[in-house]
């Protein structure tokens, strides 16, 4: 036996094990909150061409007296919060969509072992177990 073949028999490799019926059942919900989430974020920012995912808040112009420039700021800092954690939540589902394809879907990044399919119907962008995420 080669010292390759050795070596390749000694990696843990985890790959996903949700049976069908369960993964398409998670993909329904990832994409459906990818399209709410894509809906919210149209209503506050516009998407940049570059990437999936990325957006781009725009300053509204609602006057020119110091009420009214206090005001868009105001609705800027707002609407820039929001853009930031939606596209967050937005990333995470298009990755793990992009995982379902790999087929790495449901293995968490810290400990490489597989997320509880409980915690993915509840979480299904989850990245990480819920031992890891405590940690």
């Amino acid at each position: 036996m080669s010292e390759f073949t050795k070596i390749l028999l000694n990696i843990n490799f985890t790959f996903m094990s949700i049976d069908k019926k369960n993964l398409e059942e998670l993909k329904k919900m990832l994409l459906k909150e990818k399209e709410e989430l894509e809906e919210d974020l149209n209503r506050i920012a516009h998407p940049i061409d570059k990437k999936e995912g990325d957006y781009k808040t725009s300053f509204e112009d609602i006057g020119v007296d110091k009420d009214d420039n206090a005001t868009e700021v105001d609705q800027y800092t707002q609407n820039l919060a929001i853009k930031n954690s939606l596209e967050e939540r937005l990333q995470n589902i298009l990755d793990a969509l992009e995982k379902m394809k790999k087929g790495t879907y449901g293995i968490c990044e810290k400990c490489h072992q597989e997320i509880p399919l409980e915690r993915l119907k509840v979480n299904p962008s989850a990245r990480v177990c819920i031992k890891c995420s405590q940690d």
